[in-house]
This record gives C-alpha cells, structure tokens and sequence, in this order.
C-alpha cells in the first residue's frame, strides 16, 4: 500500500527481518526511477517515449533490472523467513480442498435426489394435465350429442307432425321454432 507521502507500508510481515524489507522498499521507492511505477496513473507508453526521448534507455534498464534483482532477493529472504507459516497454509489449502471436493460430492448426491424428486412429481402432474384436458373435450363432445339428439328428436316429432296434416300445424310450427333455438344455441 502507498501512504500519502509515497511510502510503502509493508503488511503482515513479522519481526524477522520486516526492518530489513521495509529498509529495501524505502531504499528503492526513494530512487526516482521507481517512483514513476507506483502511480497510479502509471502510463507506460507515456514512460517508454519519455525514456526514449532522454536517451538514457540502457541506464534505465539496468536500474529496472537492478530494483527486480533486490525485490527477488527480498521475496526469498521473506520466503525462507516464513518457510513454516507458508508450508501450513500449504497444507491448509490442501485440507480445504478436500472438504471442497467432499462438499461437491455430497451436492451432486443432492441434485441427483432433486432431479428423481421432480421426476416423481412431474410424471403425475403432466398425466393430471393430460387427463383434465381430455375431460374437457369429453365434456364439449357430450354437449354437442345432447343438442344431436335434441335435434334429431324434435326433427322427429316436427315429421310426424307435418304428417298429421292441419290439426297439427301448431304444434309442428312451435315444434319448428323449438329446433331453430336449438340451432342458434349451438
């Protein structure tokens, strides 16, 4: 972390040899050349074209190999210096993958137990579907042969009445209307 005054605060490290780190950091964040990397508005073309443009590219460089050669130095001392801190963790994450690959496991049983629940459940809900939509058109269909044979009776007794001349022209004329309103209801 950069502080306002452009130095590094170095976390996490222990009494070993943190002096030492925050010496090293210190020392190279107060040589210019380092500096310009910790901004955060850092622009590298910005950084290539002025380094060029100041023909100093070889200095540069090898100050940037320099600074990289220190800050590898300084990684391993911090490595070695928490070899132990770094092996349990090690071993931790190990540990914490296994309980990760259990976890999977037991989830993927779990799924498994949801996708044949919902199998138990979705084969008797789409036969409900199925039957109730074939009720309906039963349904439909027994009305439409209650008006056929409503039909076919009144054009029964509407022939029989047609047959039985005048005396039975009132009756055949409401005989005759009771079919028409059984047409225009269907």
């Amino acid at each position: 972390m950069e502080g306002g005054d452009g130095s590094v605060a170095v976390s996490g490290l222990g009494a070993l040899g943190s002096a030492a780190a925050t010496a090293t950091v210190r020392e190279l964040l107060q040589d210019e050349c380092y500096r310009d990397f910790l901004n955060e508005d850092f622009d590298v073309k910005a950084y290539t074209s002025q380094s060029i443009h100041q023909a100093v590219i070889a200095e540069q460089l090898a100050k940037l190999a320099q600074g990289i050669s220190q800050l590898d130095k300084e990684l391993h001392l911090q490595v070695v210096a928490r070899h132990e801190d770094l092996l349990a963790q090690a071993t931790g994450i190990e540990s914490l993958e296994g309980v990760l690959q259990m976890m999977q496991t037991r989830i993927g049983a779990l799924q498994g137990a949801v996708d044949r629940m919902k199998a138990k459940i979705v084969e008797p809900y789409n036969k409900i579907v199925a039957r109730t939509a074939q009720l309906a058109r039963l349904q439909v269909a027994c009305d439409l042969l209650r008006r056929i044979i409503r039909i076919l009776y009144l054009s029964k007794r509407l022939q029989g009445q047609l047959q039985g001349g005048c005396r039975e022209i009132t009756k055949a004329a409401q005989s005759l209307n009771e079919l028409g309103l059984s047409k225009t209801s269907s």
